[in-house]
């Protein structure tokens, strides 16, 4: 029987998890700048405080610091704390509760506490908001023992995946792209819970890998048909969870198509990509026909000018350029 599907956005999946799990569990609160009255400065919690009520669905101060603390403080008492911060960029802000109080508790306390915390926030470029409020900071995360890290790329991948890491008992940073709330997919009708850890075959192909995620995810795909043209047939690799990463699933890949190319939006030097390319030279060197290839931004701040960060920001063509150099 053909599974049932709905065409939404990124922003409706995201609302559609949060409802639900509301609804499923009642330990659940959400709390964050503008997210109830307001309904989120991307439209992605709309209604929730209406449906839910003030004490469950809380707008804050703008302290990223006193949010990411409270957060921590709800977990230990025995709440399932959603907190939305505002930009990724000052996830710095509350980085003292992410890194030194969330991801150490469990293991600090031998098990006795667990921290399930969902720390949402939208990151990435490409919308015009500059230096400040662009940044792809995923890999700072994935660094921390203790935590988990998710980057959706697409609607059916951001409902599952924020409906496992609600329901994990340890603390997950969720990261949603800021120009992606638009963005339409296919999700099904029924619940769908998506695994942490386990990455997806976007697109099967026997020449090149290409792994990616977030909206470059996306950018791989297109790049894929342009490329298909050619007649260079390209397997997509979706790793959804970059910490745990499913490095399994990027092998098997490589292990059929024996040329690798990484593409992510955050800078190259010290990016995921470099970590990805270095786990694979260790076990699987031999596999690779040439050298692996990142596609990924320059070491720069963000520009505010629309050119200009078209310019740092890997587009399409970028990625079809990484994959012509990865052939030879």
């Amino acid at each position: 029987m053909a599974e049932k599907l709905r065409n939404i956005t990124f922003a409706q999946a995201i609302r559609t998890a949060l409802r639900a799990e509301m609804k499923r569990d009642e330990r659940v609160i959400l709390f964050g700048e503008d997210v109830g009255y307001y309904g989120g400065v991307y439209g992605a919690t709309v209604g929730l405080q209406k449906e839910f009520g003030e004490d469950r669905v809380r707008d804050t101060p703008i302290s990223e610091m006193a949010i990411g603390g409270v957060a921590v403080g709800a977990a230990l008492a025995g709440y399932r704390p959603v907190a939305e911060i505002m930009y990724c960029d000052f996830l710095a802000h509350a980085s003292d509760a992410i890194v030194n109080n969330a991801a150490k508790w469990r293991y600090m306390s031998g098990g006795q506490f667990a921290l399930p915390i969902v720390f949402r926030s939208p990151g990435g470029g490409g919308a015009g908001y500059a230096a400040q409020h662009s940044q792809s900071l995923e890999a700072w995360f994935a660094h921390i023992p203790g935590l988990k890290v998710v980057a959706p790329s697409l609607p059916r991948d951001a409902r599952g995946l924020l409906k496992a890491a609600i329901r994990d008992d340890n603390p997950v940073v969720f990261l949603e792209h800021k120009a992606h709330y638009t963005f339409k997919g296919e999700v099904p009708v029924e619940e769908e819970v998506i695994p942490l850890g386990v990455a997806e075959v976007k697109r099967a192909g026997n020449d090149v890998t290409v792994v990616s995620w977030s909206k470059t995810l996306t950018f791989a795909l297109e790049a894929a048909e342009t490329l298909a043209a050619e007649g260079i047939d390209t397997e997509v690799i979706d790793p959804r969870t970059l910490q745990p990463l499913d490095i399994e699933a990027i092998l098997a890949s490589i292990g059929k198509t024996r040329h690798l190319v990484v593409a992510h939006e955050a800078v190259q030097f010290g990016g995921l990509g470099g970590e990805i390319v270095a786990q694979v030279a260790e076990r699987a060197l031999d596999s690779l026909k040439r050298p692996p290839v990142r596609v990924a931004a320059p070491f720069v701040p963000i520009p505010y000018s629309e050119p200009m960060e078209l310019r740092v920001i890997p587009q399409v063509a970028d990625i079809v350029a990484g994959v012509r150099r990865s052939l030879g």
